[in-house]
């Protein structure tokens, strides 16, 4: 007698629970039927030449996606939505999806007709007045050719002056560095000459100096 007592309460759990079951079955098959995955690809209507970066959105959420180099996009819309193409240089232009697809799926190829905007034509001047111009056309520096530049560089007194202002360099410091070794290797043992004791180097001083040749030149 205690086991019939808890036959309602089974049967009542095992209808509860076949319920449940047909519930989230009925939903996973509608969310199935409610969703399509849209591939496409996006031409030219003059000579159907792909058209890359579209932005392709949906009209009520704003959702969707951009055509890539090759015009195909791809994105996840429902039935009877309304999409929308945009690109700069096209017409806008809209797609409704069919509302009695069956299946997951649903593929196009949409054309784009080219926009032609005109611009109002403005003159654009580099000076306020005709005066400032031939101001600045006459008092032109016109720079020189690469003849006259080449020139300019090898002159003689900027190269003294250049060699004058510039810093010796590694060859040139190890040049000195290695005579003042061997002048020190010349002379070991005994010290070295002094000038102003040789009375050869007095006489062609003073020699030079009667001949004008200590002159700065």
């Amino acid at each position: 007698m205690k086991s019939l007592k808890f036959i309602p309460t089974i049967i009542f759990v095992f209808v509860s629970f076949l319920g449940n079951t047909q519930v989230q079955t009925t939903e996973k098959d509608s969310l199935e039927e409610i969703y399509v995955q849209i591939s496409g690809i996006i031409v030219t209507g003059s000579n159907l030449t792909p058209v890359p970066f579209v932005t392709v959105l949906e009209k009520s959420s704003y959702r969707g996606t951009s055509s890539d180099y090759y015009g195909f996009f791809s994105f996840v819309a429902m039935p009877g939505d309304t999409i929308i193409f945009s690109s700069i240089g096209f017409k806008k232009s809209y797609y409704v999806i069919p509302d009695t697809l069956t299946n997951g799926r649903y593929s196009l190829i949409h054309t784009l007709e080219e926009d032609t905007i005109l611009l109002a034509q403005y003159d654009v001047h580099p000076w306020p007045s005709r005066e400032q111009f031939r101001d600045a056309f006459l008092n032109t520096d016109i720079p020189n050719d690469d003849l006259t530049r080449a020139q300019n560089n090898l002159d003689e007194e900027i190269l003294v002056l250049k060699q004058e202002a510039y810093p010796a360099g590694g060859s040139l410091n190890f040049k000195w560095q290695m005579n003042e070794v061997q002048s020190r290797l010349y002379y070991a043992g005994q010290a070295p000459p002094n000038n102003l004791l040789n009375p050869i180097a007095w006489s062609n001083f003073i020699k030079a100096w009667k001949n004008g040749e200590l002159k700065r030149k």
